[in-house]
Formats: C-alpha cells, sequence, structure tokens
C-alpha cells in the first residue's frame, strides 16, 4: 500500500527569528512536513527594526494584517515602501530587505516563503552605513 499524505494542524508556537521578530510556528517541514512552503505570523513591536537579510534561492509573499510597516530593500536597500493593515508585497529571492516598525503600535502580518524550512535559508546582511542613523538599532521584539 502506498503511502498516504495527510493533512496536518498546527497550535502555534513562538520563536525569534535570526532576522528579527517574534514568528508564530506556522507550517513548515518541522511543523507540518511541508515540502515546498512555509506560513508563519510575524509581530513587530512599534519602534523596533528586523535585520538586513535575505532568502537564499526562495521567495516571500507578506500580508500585512495590522499596523504599518516600512521594507527598505534592494542593492544597498536604497528602495523603500510603507506598508499598512491590507497591503501585499512580494519578494524575489535573494532580495535584500529589512523591515521597520516606526510607529507607535506593533504590526501583525502573516508571511508565506518558498521554503519549507523555518530558517535554513537567512542569510544576515550587514546594514548599509548611511541607513544606520535613519533606521537605529535592533530592538527586542524587532522583526
Amino acid at each position: 500500500m502506498a503511502d498516504q499524505k495527510r493533512c496536518s494542524v498546527v497550535r502555534t508556537g513562538h520563536y525569534e527569528g535570526a532576522q528579527g521578530g517574534v514568528f508564530g510556528a506556522g507550517i513548515s517541514a518541522q511543523s507540518a512536513g511541508a515540502e515546498g512552503l512555509c506560513l508563519h505570523r510575524l509581530v513587530m513591536a512599534a519602534g523596533s527594526r528586523g535585520r538586513p537579510h535575505l532568502h537564499e534561492g526562495h521567495e516571500s509573499a507578506i500580508f500585512i494584517q495590522s499596523g504599518q510597516v516600512e521594507v527598505w530593500h534592494g542593492e544597498g536597500l536604497a528602495e523603500h515602501v510603507v506598508l499598512r493593515a491590507g497591503d501585499y508585497i512580494h519578494i524575489p529571492a535573494d532580495v535584500p530587505h529589512m523591515p521597520v516598525n516606526s510607529g507607535t503600535q506593533e504590526m501583525v502580518c502573516l508571511v508565506a516563503r518558498t521554503d519549507p524550512n523555518e530558517q535554513e535559508g537567512v542569510r544576515l546582511l550587514d546594514l548599509p552605513a548611511w541607513l544606520e542613523d535613519r533606521v537605529g538599532p535592533v530592538a527586542v521584539g524587532a522583526g
């Protein structure tokens, strides 16, 4: 008899991402045996930011559920966009990016990636010197 695949229910836990932020441990290879994607909830505290990073070989799709976030992205993090509740962003594979919550409310989003392993494809990058004064240091609870 052939192996039958089964649906998995994941009761979320939490973990601190290498790139910063508190992630709700959702669907991944580790939690559900996912083979081609992961889906997590990210909460970023007000006044915090993540670390510059990229996802090697994997694209991301993000839906902003509440709050707002600035996303610095592209070569040298030279591009900038502000996302608000209801907005989506697609981040192609290998594109540097960094979220910044400069607001007064926490930001909550859903993050889907084509990497089924929660943190395997995360590659941390250096913060460009020109951006340091603008975004400040990484804060606890950053994303």
